[in-house]
C-alpha cells in the first residue's frame, strides 16, 4: 500500500485555466517524480527545489522494500520499474532517480520504456573528486550493489590512470539514516571502522556514491579529517533535470513557487514524518 503525505505548500499551486496553448501549459504544470529505495533521495530533492523552486515534485521512498543495496540487479530492477511506471501513470514530466543503486540497474532500460519521459539518473561524483588534484587518492563509498555493476566499473575504468580510486562498501549507512540517527556514537564507530581498511595511504577526497551518505557527511568529515575533501553528485544531477526540461520547453513559468508531494510504501506512520524531518534539515 502507498501512504500519501500531506502536501507541503511552499506557497499554492497554480490552478491551469485550460484553453489556448493548453497542450504546452499542461505539460509545464506536470509534477516531476523523484524516487528513492528510501529517505536518501531527499538529499538529492533539496538541491532539485533549490534549482527549480517553481516546480511541483512528488517524492515517493519505497521503504517497504528497502534497502536496495543488499538485493540482485534483477530485483532493484524489477522495483524501481515497477514504481517508475506508477509515476508515468500520474503524469509526471520526468523522473529523477534520487537513487545510485537504482539508476545503476535500472536507468538504461527506463530511458528505452519511456522515450518520451526523461529520466535523470545518479552518478558518483568520481569525476570532479579526480580533476580536484595530481593524482588524488579518491575512496569511493557506497552500497555493494553499486560498486559491483558494471556501470561503476566503466566509471572507475575511464578514470584510472588520472589517480587512485579505492572502493569502500558502507550498506549500513542506509540503515543509520532511514532511522534518523546522523549523529550518533554507533554512526561514527561504524565510520571508524569501515576506513581503517582504507586508511594505510593519505586520503584525498570521498565521494558519496549513496543518496542517503550526504546526510552523515559532518560524520564522515570528523572520521577523515578538515583537510579531505567531500563530493557528491546531487547538484549534477540537479543541473542535468533542468537542462532536459529546458531542452524539451517544459520548465514552469509560473510565478508561484512549486509543492512536495510525500509518498512512502511503508506502513510505518511516522516515515513521512522523518522524511520532512531530513529534508528540513
Amino acid at each position: 500500500m502507498i501512504f500519501r503525505g500531506k502536501l507541503i505548500r511552499i506557497c499554492k499551486r497554480r490552478i491551469l485555466a485550460y484553453g489556448k496553448g493548453a497542450l504546452d501549459d499542461v505539460k509545464k504544470e506536470q509534477p516531476i517524480g523523484v524516487f528513492d529505495s528510501g529517505l536518501g533521495g531527499i538529499s538529492v530533492l533539496r538541491e532539485l527545489v533549490s534549482l527549480l523552486p517553481k516546480e511541483d515534485f512528488i517524492y515517493f521512498g519505497d521503504a517497504a522494500h528497502a534497502p536496495y543495496g543488499e538485493r540482485t540487479e534483477r530485483e532493484i530492477r524489477a522495483l524501481t520499474t515497477a514504481q517508475i511506471d506508477r509515476m508515468a501513470a500520474e503524469g509526471v514530466k520526468a523522473v529523477v532517480l534520487a537513487c545510485n543503486t537504482a539508476t545503476s540497474a535500472a536507468c538504461a532500460p527506463l530511458r528505452r520504456r519511456y522515450r518520451q519521459i526523461p529520466i535523470i539518473g545518479m552518478e558518483p561524483a568520481l569525476k570532479p573528486a579526480i580533476l580536484s588534484g595530481e593524482k588524488p587518492r579518491v575512496v569511493v563509498m557506497a552500497t555493494h550493489a553499486t560498486l559491483r555493476q558494471k556501470k561503476f566499473a566503466r566509471l572507475m575504468e575511464r578514470f584510472k590512470d588520472a589517480g587512485e580510486i579505492v572502493k569502500l562498501p558502507c550498506p549500513e549507512i542506509v540503515e543509520f539514516v532511514e532511522r534518523g540517527e546522523i549523529r550518533s556514537a554507533a554512526l561514527h564507530e561504524y565510520l571508524e571502522e569501515r576506513f581503517l581498511s582504507v586508511s594505510q595511504k593519505p586520503i584525498d577526497c570521498v565521494v558519496l556514491g549513496c543518496t542517503h551518505f550526504p546526510f552523515v557527511r559532518d560524520a564522515i568529515q570528523d572520521v577523515v579529517g578538515q583537510a579531505v575533501q567531500i563530493f557528491d553528485g546531487a547538484a549534477g544531477t540537479a543541473r542535468e533535470l533542468k537542462r532536459r526540461l529546458l531542452e524539451a520547453d517544459a520548465l514552469r513559468e509560473s510565478g508561484q513557487k512549486g509543492a512536495i508531494e510525500w509518498l512512502s510504501s511503508s506502513s510505518d506512520p511516522n516515515y513521512i514524518e522523518r522524511a520532512k524531518m531530513l529534508y528540513e534539515l
